[in-house]
């Protein structure tokens, strides 16, 4: 069973950025899917990024989609999420989440997609 340990959050500035990392130990981290989520106050988890085992294939929404960018590192076990032009919108803890996946390219996008979480990583960006 991976565990995962999310770092970089803090608090910046409206249009600064922020590169957040999970760590992953206990599995082996190039059969996971791997993505980001952020919860902001009083709202649900929202899906902010994913990437498949290989790195090959990632996915957006439309919120994040050029603003946002992930990548991994299956040597380092890690998954990174690099936020640039941030906003106040993106205030939230985010946490990174991995699945299980057999399936080239293959990108998980719902919260229930995924079995394995982090304990998440507070961001605040100030207006």
């Amino acid at each position: 069973q991976v565990q995962l340990v999310e770092s970089g959050g803090g608090l910046v500035q409206a249009g600064g950025s922020l590169r957040l990392s999970c760590a992953a130990s206990g599995g082996t981290f190039s059969s996971y899917a791997m993505g980001w989520f952020r919860r902001a106050h009083g709202k649900e988890r929202e899906f902010v990024a994913g990437i498949s085992q290989s790195g090959m294939s990632t996915h957006f929404p439309d919120s994040t989609k050029g603003r946002f960018a992930i990548s991994r590192d299956n040597a380092e076990n890690t998954v990174y999420l690099q936020m640039i032009y941030l906003t106040p919108e993106d205030t939230g803890v985010y946490y990174c989440a991995a699945v299980p996946k057999s399936v080239p390219g293959f990108v998980a996008l719902r919260t229930d997609d995924y079995p394995y979480w982090g304990q998440g990583t507070q961001v605040t960006v100030s207006s």
